[in-house]
């Protein structure tokens, strides 16, 4: 059973590492359940392990923390959703890269619901969304943005930190950092899509498509 839970207001990003930590270990020691947790930060950046300094072009806007997540430069808050999923992938089979394509696909499934195609790209970490409504690229392509990124720590074969997929941010916040370090490609939301999705709306679309991704019941969520 994975234990869902969901925070009403927003979680420090401390407060939420050393969650996950705890939550892993015992996980990992049979103490504890599996755990999906979704949740919105206050403004800040991150930075995983491949992060290059100078894709923190402004370093003094918002606070920004170094983790030991997989990727570069991240932004979190209000009106992003954050899902930190803490799996044992152990007993999914040892498969990182499976895991990895699991949860894009999971995005892309929760995406679906409101009729928003999300797509992966080789090289380009995260779910993007094609955007027919802007200017064909340089290349004569079609313009891409990114909705959804993902980045996960693997600790005794327990997955954590996660997910991200922009609901409502002020997408204006992602231009302090190079995104994932992409500079090519922009960044949206399901709200600048023009699709009106509340965040309720997007937590029972990722709870419906959990089951058909990972194949495991979940109960209802729990206040945090």
């Amino acid at each position: 059973m994975v234990d869902w839970i969901t925070s009403d207001s927003r979680v420090d990003y401390h407060d939420a590492v050393a969650f996950m930590e705890r939550r892993a270990a015992d996980i990992a020691a049979g103490t504890a359940s599996e755990c999906v947790w979704l949740l919105e930060h206050p403004p800040l950046y991150t930075a995983g392990t491949s992060a290059r300094p100078q894709d923190l072009t402004d370093p003094d806007r918002f606070p920004v923390y170094p983790t030991k997540r997989g990727g570069q430069y991240t932004y979190h808050g209000p009106g992003q959703r954050v899902i930190y999923v803490m799996l044992d992938v152990g007993k999914r089979g040892h498969d990182v890269r499976r895991f990895v394509q699991q949860l894009e696909a999971w995005v892309i499934a929760a995406l679906a619901e409101f009729n928003v195609t999300g797509h992966i790209r080789d090289g380009r970490v995260g779910v993007w969304v094609v955007r027919d409504d802007k200017p064909l690229t340089a290349t004569g392509a079609r313009a891409e943005d990114k909705i959804a990124a993902i980045g996960i720590r693997l600790r005794k074969w327990i997955s954590f930190h996660g997910i991200s997929i922009n609901v409502e941010p002020d997408l204006d916040h992602f231009s302090g950092i190079v995104p994932c370090g992409i500079t090519e490609h922009g960044v949206t939301s399901l709200v600048d899509l023009g699709h009106p999705v509340t965040m309720h709306d997007l937590d029972v679309a990722l709870r419906r498509s959990f089951d058909d991704i990972f194949g495991v019941s979940n109960p209802p969520p729990r206040p945090a």
